[in-house]
């Protein structure tokens, strides 16, 4: 018996240690190990980082008035009655309704007149079409204060729209630079043969954007949609200069300001009215956020 043995334990001091007992193995498992520490606590003290400034908010928003003004950090009693005495501040749903027109007309129109240039610049071959995409490109780098002047003119004297958010919406109805250069080059990764197979079937070119590309661009569409609905959203400067005269077209935004200048010793009334102006956006962005992260994660791969 121990001769038939003998050859097994021959084998297995000959055979080499497993690699998973090696000591190189064990130092690539506590790199391994120590990395994955490191990237996590980077990733959770940036959580932090962004997500405190938010509890702190929300905390002070349910403290009382006298509480607002201490150093605590939680609130003794949880004064949820701040939230509806900011509601019932006037000209708070007023602003509401303000901000909303403009965030949603303006995002509306702004996505539909988008569209068609995006997929003019993307897909057709034209004379001047390198031309039409630096004009674009120009216009993203100029900054709205070098135009405010002229345009205010225009607006308030020969239109007689100041007082008004009208300025602010009509424009969107002729496209944003930002918006048309995104989704043209989210509209280059789609492949032509689609387009050219829809064509072959006899569809024209309206009915092959709005049969094709559309879908397939839902995700590039999606995130201009986002970009523009939060840039309206938390427009502070546009009101500001059309809108300051009329406090019947204030938006949350701008009227955030008047709000903080009336409670300015009420932290409490004032961060309770900040949860609210922000409880929308971040409630869109989660709702939103898959299809907005693969519309920009999807650009920019051709050009």
């Amino acid at each position: 018996m121990t001769h038939l043995l003998d050859p097994v334990r021959e084998a297995a001091a000959a055979s080499p240690e497993r690699p998973s007992r090696t000591p190189a193995a064990r130092t690539a498992r506590r790199k391994a190990l120590l990395h994955w520490i490191a990237v996590h606590s980077l990733g959770i003290a940036a959580a932090l980082f962004f997500v405190l400034p938010f509890v702190f908010v929300v905390l002070t928003s349910l403290m009382s008035d006298q509480q607002a003004l201490t150093r605590d950090l939680t609130p003794n009693t949880w004064e949820w009655g701040n939230y509806e005495r900011v509601f019932n501040t006037p000209g708070f749903l007023t602003w509401w309704r303000n901000t909303l027109l403009y965030a949603g007309l303006g995002t509306a129109l702004t996505v539909v007149s988008s569209i068609p240039v995006a997929y003019a610049l993307a897909k057709f071959r034209f004379r001047g079409r390198k031309l039409s995409l630096m004009l674009v490109i120009s216009m993203m780098m100029l900054p709205p204060q070098v135009v405010i002047i002229p345009m205010y003119l225009f607006w308030a004297k020969q239109m007689d729209l100041s007082g008004t958010l009208w300025p602010l919406i009509i424009p969107m109805a002729f496209g944003d630079a930002f918006s048309i250069f995104l989704l043209r080059q989210f509209l280059l990764t789609i492949p032509n043969e689609y387009l050219d197979a829809a064509k072959v079937d006899g569809c024209g070119e309206f009915r092959t954007l709005m049969k094709v590309v559309l879908p397939m661009a839902r995700p590039g569409i999606a995130a201009i949609a986002l970009f523009q609905f939060f840039a309206a959203w938390n427009d502070y400067f546009g009101p500001q200069i059309y809108a300051s005269e009329n406090p019947a077209a204030w938006t949350l935004s701008y009227g955030l300001e008047s709000f903080k200048g009336a409670h300015h010793t009420d932290w409490n009334l004032t961060m309770a009215a900040t949860v609210l102006v922000m409880a929308p956006v971040i409630a869109v962005f989660f709702f939103a956020q898959k299809a907005f992260v693969e519309g920009v994660t999807l650009t920019g791969v051709k050009g």
